[in-house]
């Protein structure tokens, strides 16, 4: 995806000025002492130690989380509108910050400046949006049968844990925050171990904003320790968690195990790009490569399945492989680079084992395929073709810079084919046929349908699953209904209301 350059230069060294918990407003060491490195996927050095959380850190933020709650503190009395302007301030700093946050991302996911500084820090807007609606959560007046007076009043669920994935550390974190606390919640936030920087660095920005203590913690560690405190923890009265639906699984057991927390889960996909032979080929071959090549491929909702009608395969392919083999992949910080490396060494081997899988299977590897340079994580962009959905690159998640083209004849083998999977986070369709397109959203499991493009997100509509991609919705004003408890109230009343 073309981004503009942004007005802001980028700072290749950034100071790195956090890698402490962030606990009832304060930066502390963990209760362990441990810390773990946080690496820079470029060239596979380290950045920096950061301290590392686990269950006697989780139990220190869940105490100040509920304290932040009690009746009478000053987030609990405090007036809806002041939420939403504190959240309009936190947006505020992050803008101000926002070339800072971007040369960080690059830094620790390796995504290129401008990907970061468009689409990561963008992420404020998300908490605008939010601050709208802090004063319009509203309840409802409801004609019972008898002398009552009958109302509803939407109050907030308690301290809600948060489990966030490192491809895009920024939104995720806003996504997750703005609707918790626009509805008077508390959080305990846990980035991804491999992106941890940016989490710790708005937690600084929590505090300047003017947020009270233990409204927001911070506590980067791993999955196993801190993410399953969160998970589990008796305290905390609902999880969000972001990332592969194998986890999501370990988080939704633990929580019923627990004390049957609330749980939302944004899971994997192995989403369809269907192309229809009526189509603009140009628009449809470059919607497609976006589709699956965004952010390296490292996108829950990516294109990961491309089919294309018979007509017009060979073409496609052809184009497809030509626009994947210009594609400039190098440092993040530099303007022409599209592509930075993958995140990590372990997401690197795991996308390298599955190109080797797609070629022993039988698909046609069109260009890519290696490693690129002799540091860093960095793979060429790759186009298969001639897949089938029993290969593992037709079926299972990649999460990397590989197009799989598969091709399909008609309307009602491209539904079947599409509805083929465990997942179901995202499809799309490309077509001027609008019988085609009506059958195909009507008919098609998924939690969001592109017409004629892909990777549309905007903070007003809500984002989620079907099937193994999760439950529960993020964005928009369905966001609120999972961090607020409904509480219905009956009133006797001398006459009829």
């Amino acid at each position: 995806m073309a981004f503009p350059t942004p007005p802001i230069a980028p700072v290749r060294n950034p100071e790195i000025k956090f890698t402490k918990l962030f606990i009832n407003n304060e930066f502390v060491d963990s209760v362990s002492g441990k810390t773990f490195p946080t690496i820079n996927p470029v060239n596979g050095e380290k950045i920096a130690d950061v301290q590392e959380g686990d269950k006697a850190d989780v139990d220190k933020a869940v105490a100040a989380a509920q304290k932040a709650l009690e009746f009478g503190s000053p987030w609990q009395k405090m007036d809806a509108s002041q939420r939403g302007r504190l959240l309009n301030k936190l947006a505020n700093l992050i803008d101000r910050d926002c070339g800072y946050l971007a040369s960080l991302e690059c830094v620790d996911n390796g995504k290129p400046y401008a990907a970061a500084f468009f689409v990561d820090t963008q992420g404020s807007n998300t908490l605008r949006y939010y601050a709208g609606w802090a004063d319009k959560i509203t309840g409802q007046t409801i004609p019972v049968d008898g002398n009552y007076l009958c109302y509803t009043k939407h109050e907030p669920v308690g301290v809600c844990g948060s489990i966030i994935p490192w491809n895009f550390p920024i939104p995720m974190l806003l996504w997750k925050i703005a609707p918790a606390l626009a509805c008077g919640n508390s959080v305990i936030v846990k980035p991804a171990e491999q992106t941890p920087l940016t989490a710790l660095y708005i937690a600084s920005l929590v505090k300047e904003a003017g947020f009270p203590p233990g409204v927001v913690n911070i506590i980067p560690g791993y999955g196993p320790t801190a993410g399953a405190a969160i998970s589990s923890h008796p305290d905390i009265n609902k999880v969000a968690f972001t990332g592969s639906a194998e986890v999501g699984r370990i988080v939704m057991e633990a929580a019923a195990k627990s004390n049957l927390k609330r749980v939302t889960l944004e899971l994997g996909g192995k989403s369809p790009s269907v192309i229809f032979a009526d189509t603009n080929l140009d628009v449809a071959v470059e919607q497609a490569h976006q589709a699956l090549f965004f952010n390296n491929g490292q996108v829950c909702a990516a294109g990961s399945r491309t089919y294309v009608q018979e007509p017009i395969y060979d073409e496609f392919v052809k184009r497809s492989a030509e626009r994947a083999k210009h594609k400039k992949v190098g440092d993040p910080f530099e303007h022409s680079s599209e592509l930075g490396p993958v995140v990590d060494e372990d997401q690197f081997h795991k996308v390298l084992s599955l190109i080797d899988s797609g070629i022993k299977e039988g698909a046609k590897l069109q260009c890519g395929g290696k490693r690129l340079g002799e540091k860093g994580y960095f793979i060429q962009p790759t186009v298969f073709s001639d897949v089938t959905e029993d290969m593992r690159i037709g079926k299972e998640e990649i999460f990397g810079p590989v197009q799989q083209i598969i091709k399909f004849k008609t309307l009602e083998e491209a539904i079947e084919r599409a509805n083929k999977t465990d997942y179901g986070l995202a499809a799309a369709i490309f077509t001027e046929n609008i019988n085609t397109m009506l059958a195909f959203t009507s008919r098609v499991k998924a939690g969001t349908i592109w017409v004629n493009d892909y990777n549309i997100v905007r903070d007003q509509a809500p984002f989620g699953g079907f099937k193994q991609s999760g439950f529960g919705r993020e964005l928009g004003s369905y966001a609120l209904h999972e961090y607020t408890e409904v509480k219905t109230v009956f009133v006797k009343t001398p006459a009829k209301m």
